[in-house]
């Protein structure tokens, strides 16, 4: 009878552990990976992109770069990462990937005019991700 009773009591605490406590463990494990992933790209930072025309020996390309915005000074200057470049006129410099991307660093150096660079739109963007941020809630799934 005892042997019994220890299967039954076995038994059922593992369908409350297999059907009730394991999947809303990993649920929760899940909404929180769902949430750092949101606010890790709310907080990514305005991109945009920056073009200037670049001289040398009589050869003249445009140069466009696409930056990431670090700060803003009160000069109206941005400090800004660097995340690719291209030359439009491709045989004007030969240099790609980090090589590129430091001598346009060394070029145009770590601050940029705010007002030549051309911001991506983000707002669309940012307010789905807080409307949706804010709809994951824990106590909507009765994990609590």
């Amino acid at each position: 009878m005892a042997i019994f009773l220890t299967f039954m009591l076995a038994f059922v605490l593992g369908y409350v552990y297999g059907f009730h406590i394991k999947p809303k463990r990993r649920l929760r494990q899940a909404l929180k990976d769902v949430r750092s992933q949101c606010v890790a790209a709310l907080e990514e930072g305005n991109t945009g992109i920056y073009k200037t025309i670049v001289t040398e020996r009589d050869k003249s390309s445009e140069l466009t770069v696409e930056v990431k915005e670090l700060a803003i000074t009160q000069n109206g200057l941005v400090k800004v990462q660097y995340i690719s470049a291209f030359y439009k006129n491709p045989e004007f410099r030969t240099k790609k990937g980090d090589a590129l991307l430091n001598e346009v660093r060394d070029m145009l150096g770590d601050f940029l005019p705010l007002n030549e660079v051309e911001w991506y739109e983000n707002t669309e963007k940012h307010e789905r991700i807080k409307k949706y941020l804010n709809s994951l809630t824990v106590t909507q799934y009765n994990l609590l």
